[in-house]
């Protein structure tokens, strides 16, 4: 991807995203040759996830088109919560048995956390499931959102939301490899500090996804 590419106007991008996303959701078992997830690029081998035993789940990663350029919207997790707490995060959560889809998943979770409409989603297509080293397999919904919009924050599950300029986040000179212990072994993640906010883990391995899937 060369540095204009970096610098998607809105259009650009969905019409980018478009041609390179999935246009259906990846279905249980449809993984590519190298699945996507935690467990990719550790300094030491480490067992890839069940994916039939991972809890499915879905999030929106959300475009915001604004006159200084297209947005991320993300969320930092409220403090108090059990998992994950003060992570920053995509909307999004455990897929429930009556919703039928990742798309519904997304909307209803991203509808609950922080009150957007699903009304102001647009949906462009899907990334490759991801798998987490808890146990989760996460398909990601690309979107565009149609401001104006408001929100209502669940301060139960979110203590707040935020917008990333979507240059910053599709710039790989931006992905640092950080790492830490955990659980008794070594293990390495993508990390996107910006202006305070530590984008890392399992969102920021869905925005590097992302960004490889529109790169080619």
């Amino acid at each position: 991807m060369n540095d204009q590419a970096l610098n998607l106007s809105t259009e650009a991008f969905a019409k980018l995203a478009r041609e390179r996303l999935r246009a259906e959701p990846p279905a249980l078992g449809d993984l590519i040759a190298r699945p996507r997830g935690d467990h990719e690029n550790q300094p030491q081998p480490v067992p890839v996830p069940d994916e039939k035993r991972a809890v499915p789940a879905a999030v929106l990663i959300g475009i915001v088109p604004r006159q200084a350029g297209p947005t991320v919207l993300l969320t930092q997790r409220a403090a108090a919560l059990r998992n994950h707490s003060a992570q920053v995060a995509f909307p999004g959560g455990r897929v429930d048995a009556v919703d039928g889809s990742p798309v519904v998943t997304a909307l209803r979770e991203t509808e609950e956390e922080i009150g957007l409409s699903r009304e102001r989603i647009r949906t462009l297509g899907f990334l490759d499931a991801y798998l987490t080293g808890t146990g989760y397999r996460i398909v990601p919904v690309v979107a565009l959102i149609e401001p104006p919009f408001s929100l209502a924050i669940n301060h139960h599950e979110v203590d707040e939301a935020f917008e990333t300029p979507l240059s910053f986040l599709l710039d790989p000179a931006n992905h640092k490899r950080e790492g830490r212990e955990w659980k008794g072994h070594f293990r390495t993640y993508y990390a996107m500090p910006f202006e305070g906010r530590y984008i890392w883990g399992a969102t920021a391995g869905m925005i590097r996804n992302l960004y490889e899937r529109l790169a080619g």
